[in-house]
């Protein structure tokens, strides 16, 4: 393990309209690390995810497992295309929440296909949530990733200040929450409170639910 080979790919970045995206670790194995392995392993990069890949049976078809520093990712968007990019062509990456792909157009620009994520059904907002978060809260909708938050404007999001404190004491491991755009179908921060990152800055998994929660409403 003193000589494993890794890259840091930033994802979802546009330096030149100040979007900096948000970066992967990725690490192709020979073969499978133990658990454990790979948790210290992220936690020594402390990247906010590292990806590990492994050859399956079939041609360009990848084994994947995500980690943060400190715990395991069940399904990571950004860490997904990192390995598309790392990879360098159109691959195949079975991971145990399903299957994923991605490809690589012209060399130089990768994408990804990520399963919708679609919303389970409308609740009330766990107590607590809203006070700290210190924003009114128009919608709360569960899925089987992160919760979507709905609320009011561009504005409000963008100068929210979340209690992570007090998030913490709530039983949900992540909230995309979300509101309409000034310029954009929608705007959204991930904020997952229970993990060392509280707050994350480009997110993948998110989106695959946010796309079709906006669809239907738009």
């Amino acid at each position: 393990l003193d000589m494993l080979d890794f890259e840091c790919i930033a994802v979802f970045d546009d330096p030149e309209n100040g979007y900096h995206g948000n970066i992967a670790a990725v690490i192709v194995l020979d073969e499978p690390l133990t658990e454990d392995t790979m948790q210290r392993i992220a936690a020594d990069l402390a990247q906010p995810a590292t990806t590990f890949l492994w050859s399956a049976t079939e041609k360009d078809t990848y084994h994947v497992r995500w980690f943060a520093p400190d715990d395991e990712i069940g399904l990571c968007g950004h860490g997904t295309l990192a390995a598309v990019a790392s990879l360098g062509r159109s691959v195949v990456l079975q991971a145990k929440s399903g299957t994923l792909s991605g490809q690589v157009v012209d060399g130089s620009h990768a994408s990804m296909r990520l399963a919708a994520i679609p919303v389970i059904k409308t609740v009330e907002p766990p107590e607590g949530l809203e006070k700290a978060l210190g924003v009114e809260i128009k919608g709360y909708y569960k899925t089987n990733n992160k919760d979507i938050v709905l609320i009011k404007d561009e504005r409000t999001l963008v100068s929210m200040q979340p209690d992570f404190a007090a998030m913490r004491e709530i039983d949900v491991f992540g909230y995309a929450v979300t509101a309409p755009g000034n310029e954009c179908d929608f705007v959204s921060r991930t904020l997952v409170p229970h993990v060392r990152q509280l707050e994350d800055h480009a997110t993948g998994s998110s989106h695959a639910a946010l796309v079709p929660f906006w669809w239907d409403k738009l």
